[in-house]
């Protein structure tokens, strides 16, 4: 399945940010179509491994990074945290901006299943590009990316520059597509993605494209496997993923060394 929005190489940032402009308005709405709704339930373990379950995030400096429209910073921020949500894409920005200032609704006026009430004070929004990021190093207890490490058009530099912000002792976590190893499911699993989801852009989106990127992405992506080796010879250790669906989505998870 290729894709318009789909380039390697020089292009590849240009087509991403192209591609999450015109759907920044529709983005959760298809997320919750796409998945059933379990992404949220994803969102949540990605929150509950960062922070300890049952444990409260006040005191920690969380970089939300690629965080689109803002679910995973706010559910950060609604645990304690203080978060900054850091995308490339100003569309997708404004969208989290007016979840905030909306009192808990989305960019189309429908309410917003995965915040609260009222405009949290301990979440702030900044334009930034993963793979050059203005903060200093050393300055986030925790760094997570919800289905963006994918997208970067350097993985491998995208992690170095995570690793670079991260303060020594703390952990970054990447919620993404993965690829199951069972031939069993990958059949009907890419095959939903090849033929249900474009039909879904193209419907909601009125560009097929929007969503036949998955798959492309998905090809060239190293998956679960790939990111934790790729994270080991970065410098990351305790390095692991916790799979769900089988493996067609999965949490990897490291440690920057103290």
């Amino acid at each position: 399945m290729e894709s318009k929005f789909y380039q390697a190489g020089k292009h590849r940032a240009e087509k991403v940010q192209e591609l999450f402009a015109a759907i920044a308005r529709r983005y959760d709405l298809l997320n919750d179509i796409m998945s059933a709704g379990l992404h949220r339930r994803w969102k949540r373990r990605l929150v509950e491994l960062a922070l300890g379950e049952g444990e409260a995030g006040s005191r920690k400096r969380v970089l939300d990074l690629c965080c689109g429209t803002g679910d995973i910073a706010l559910a950060f921020a609604r645990a304690g945290a203080d978060v900054t949500g850091a995308d490339f894409t100003e569309e997708m920005l404004r969208v989290a901006e007016a979840r905030c200032g909306a009192g808990g609704t989305t960019a189309e006026g429908t309410k917003d299943l995965n915040s609260q009430a009222g405009r949290p004070r301990n979440v702030s929004w900044v334009r930034a590009d993963a793979l050059r990021l203005p903060f200093p190093d050393n300055s986030f207890d925790v760094v997570s990316v919800g289905y963006g490490l994918r997208n970067l058009a350097d993985i491998e530099r995208g992690l170095r520059e995570i690793l670079r912000v991260l303060k020594p002792g703390e952990r970054f976590l990447s919620l993404d597509f993965g690829k199951p190893e069972s031939t069993a499911f990958r059949a009907p699993y890419f095959g939903y993605l090849r033929v249900v989801l474009p039909i879904l852009g193209r419907v909601f989106c009125g560009d097929p494209d929007t969503h036949g990127y998955i798959l492309a992405s998905l090809r060239d992506y190293p998956a679960q496997k790939g990111i934790e080796e790729l994270m080991i010879s970065c410098g990351y250790r305790d390095c692991g993923f916790e799979e769900f669906c089988l493996g067609s989505m999965a949490i990897n998870y490291g440690v920057k060394p103290k």
